[in-house]
């Protein structure tokens, strides 16, 4: 099998971790792997090196890092023969969590090179064409994360101290949202489209959203106060929050949300400017990603003996 991993040294943990690259070689050189490990330079490179891995032949390519580094591997894999692996680095890992990978490195790295795995084909997301494989959103989640972006120290308190002051700042916004025929005009502090059910940490913005439907789930928190919106924190982690009477949910193979003016969106965390009208839609099962052979978080499309030798439906 040969692999190829992806090394994001700037991602999350990994500014914590010089010495994992090393490991990594290490883990190579110890089990024999035809495999190879490059090191990402920079914005975008994580993608360029992906397509040459394809190009080259290599079966698996693992990327490791956070979700930025995720998205920019699994931009390079779309519609390809090779699989998607993940060695979760970040703040977040939300696509990781929701697939059952394992969170420590060593058990990340035999996942994506033991037997203990098996490949399926999942949805992905597009938002005014920029591909996503989590989550992406506007209003209180792209401001969220414009300001993480920003922190040279990370994790989940970092990030609910920025989305709380983001929260204080933020001022709704009106939407009008619309899934084929269905339509509704509101004001809201964001609006999250979301191919796996949570934004990672285990923070569920979409309870039982699934990766492998052909669909996507909307989920809009309707314009309240401060009080009303932090009372939602806490349904996030009991994966109920969209039962709230302040949120909005829907779920469909395309959405179209325009607003008022230009703004910010972010698609798996990262922030991008775009036009007043988005156009979020799915591409279905255009990745294949290894996962656990116990995970239940896709259903087995491709059986483990064969699963090198198959491609894309």
């Amino acid at each position: 099998m040969k692999t190829c991993f992806i090394f994001n040294p700037h991602s999350g943990r990994n500014r914590r971790r010089p010495r994992l690259a090393g490991a990594i070689r290490d883990f190579i050189a110890a089990r024999a792997l035809d495999a190879n490990l490059a090191v990402t330079e920079g914005p975008g490179h994580a993608t360029e090196l992906a397509r040459a891995a394809v190009q080259s032949g290599h079966e698996v390519v693992v990327a490791v890092g956070g979700d930025g580094t995720m998205n920019e591997v699994a931009q390079g894999l779309l519609h390809s023969p090779a699989a998607l692996a993940l060695v979760p680095c970040g703040s977040g890992n939300g696509l990781a969590l929701h697939l059952g990978l394992p969170r420590s490195p060593r058990g990340a790295l035999e996942l994506a090179t033991g037997p203990g795995s098996r490949i399926v084909a999942v949805d992905t997301g597009t938002a005014n064409g920029r591909p996503f494989f989590n989550a992406m959103g506007l209003g209180l989640d792209a401001d969220v994360s414009r300001r993480f972006n920003g922190l040279t120290r990370r994790g989940l308190p970092a990030y609910a101290r920025v989305a709380f002051a983001a929260l204080r700042e933020l001022r709704g916004e009106r939407c009008r949202i619309s899934c084929g025929a269905q339509g509704e005009t509101l004001d809201v502090l964001l609006v999250a489209v979301a191919n796996s059910d949570q934004y990672g940490n285990h923070a569920r913005i979409a309870p039982g959203a699934r990766v492998d439907d052909g669909r996507l789930d909307l989920v809009a928190v309707k314009s309240v106060g401060l009080l009303r919106a932090a009372a939602l924190v806490p349904r996030l982690f009991l994966g109920n929050v969209d039962r709230s009477p302040h949120v909005l949910r829907l779920t469909g193979p395309r959405f179209v949300i325009e607003r008022l003016q230009p703004g910010l969106i972010h698609t798996d965390g990262e922030t991008h400017v775009t036009g007043a009208r988005v156009e979020v839609t799915v591409q279905p099962r255009s990745l294949r990603v290894v996962i656990p052979v116990a995970s239940g978080a896709v259903a087995p499309n491709v059986p483990a003996a064969a699963r090198f030798a198959l491609q894309l439906p």
